[in-house]
């Protein structure tokens, strides 16, 4: 199988943080703030769904790798979004660079790869 996915495909996801995305709720830490986990759930995502038309049926990916960095924090109420560029394609293993930003500016950014896989055979596998 040979991808035909175009360079440089963009992806962008929006949240809005809530309890249940804060890092008091996912047990990472004890303050009501935007969690690391949901930063980085919201970076795969956003990764995910920007390859995803590209990608044959019944096919998917899979993150396999992630280097994050969240340097700010976001309280519950503010908007969050994630924007996610194609940097590599080395036959099934995706590179992405990604970035976060809530409504004050960035609060994350890093690299993030996915592996293109068969769901059914992946599946199966299991």
């Amino acid at each position: 199988m040979e991808l035909q996915i175009p360079p440089d495909v963009k992806g962008k996801q929006e949240e809005t943080v809530t309890f249940e995305t804060t890092a008091a709720r996912y047990g990472s830490g004890l303050v009501e703030v935007y969690a690391t986990p949901a930063m980085v759930a919201l970076m795969e995502k956003t990764c995910l769904t920007s390859v995803l038309p590209y990608l044959p049926e019944g096919f998917g990916t899979v993150g396999v790798k992630v280097d994050i960095s969240h340097s700010k924090a976001t309280p519950v109420g503010m908007k969050v979004s994630c924007e996610s560029t194609l940097v590599e394609v080395d036959r099934r293993r995706l590179v992405f660079e990604v970035f976060a930003y809530d409504e004050k500016g960035e609060i994350g950014r890093g690299r993030h790869e996915r592996f293109v896989i068969d769901t059914k055979k992946f599946m199966e596998k299991l």
